[in-house]
């Protein structure tokens, strides 16, 4: 049976690396991020065979109705919908709270908050009236979703509303077979820059131990492998040795 995922943020980063990974695995994988340009690139760094089942889908998650056409053409085009990764946000640079603008702070949180709400929310129409129906949404949260860095309301506050997001998708998915996860990734190996330092909590900078991508990979892809029934609710992917449970 046609296995069909769509990923947010597919552009860039933990999304292009989880969408390479799940058309690896044999999924049809609808590509979603603002520039069409970067959603095409991801296609072509799949391997031959795994092309064309990539599709590029330029939206803008944090739109309601953008959300809603893009959810209809996905209808439209499979017939159905197994997957949803919404992994899409906007950062800002480490401000001190009494800093941070209300645009920046309503930048962050409608990439992350609202779009994994609007995307989620259009998800589920799909995977309830579906057959076989169900499906699964496997959210991108943070470290920051249980433990905050130094000024950074604004991603610490998305990251948290992630996790409500995710328990409750959990919870109303049970009775239509939707499992919904959440995975935290912690600091990821730069492809093509030095890791820069972090602030930590006593002041000072550091840069912290990263890891490999593909452990961030070989995880989503675990989870998307999962049958329905079987969730994993929460993981947190991190190296070792990263400053996390008190961040120090």
């Amino acid at each position: 049976m046609l296995k069909t995922a769509l990923v947010t943020g597919a552009g860039s980063g933990v999304g292009q690396a989880c969408a390479l990974g799940l058309l690896a695995d044999g999924w049809t994988v609808g590509l979603i991020g603002r520039r069409e340009e970067r959603l095409r690139a991801t296609a072509l760094l799949a391997d031959a065979h795994d092309r064309d089942r990539a599709v590029a889908l330029p939206a803008d998650i944090t739109d309601p109705e953008a959300v809603d056409r893009l959810f209809a053409e996905v209808a439209a085009r499979w017939g159905r919908l197994d997957l949803l990764f919404n992994n899409a946000a906007d950062t800002m640079p480490y401000l001190p709270t009494e800093d941070v603008s209300a645009a920046d702070w309503h930048r962050v949180m409608d990439s992350i908050a609202t779009g994994t709400f609007l995307c989620s929310r259009a998800a589920f129409r799909i995977m309830k009236a579906q057959t076989p129906r169900g499906g699964r949404i496997i959210n991108n949260g943070a470290p920051s979703a249980q433990m905050p860095r130094p000024h950074s309301i604004a991603f610490t506050a998305a990251k948290h509303a992630v996790a409500g997001i995710t328990r409750s998708l959990s919870l109303d998915g049970r009775r239509h077979d939707i499992s919904c996860g959440q995975i935290d990734i912690g600091n990821v190996t730069p492809a093509d820059r030095p890791q820069p330092a972090v602030r930590q909590p006593d002041g000072s900078l550091r840069v912290e131990p990263t890891m490999d991508m593909r452990h961030v990979v070989d995880m989503v892809r675990a989870m998307a492998a999962l049958p329905v029934g079987v969730n994993i609710q929460s993981v947190l992917v991190m190296p070792s040795s990263m400053p996390y449970v008190g961040r120090g």
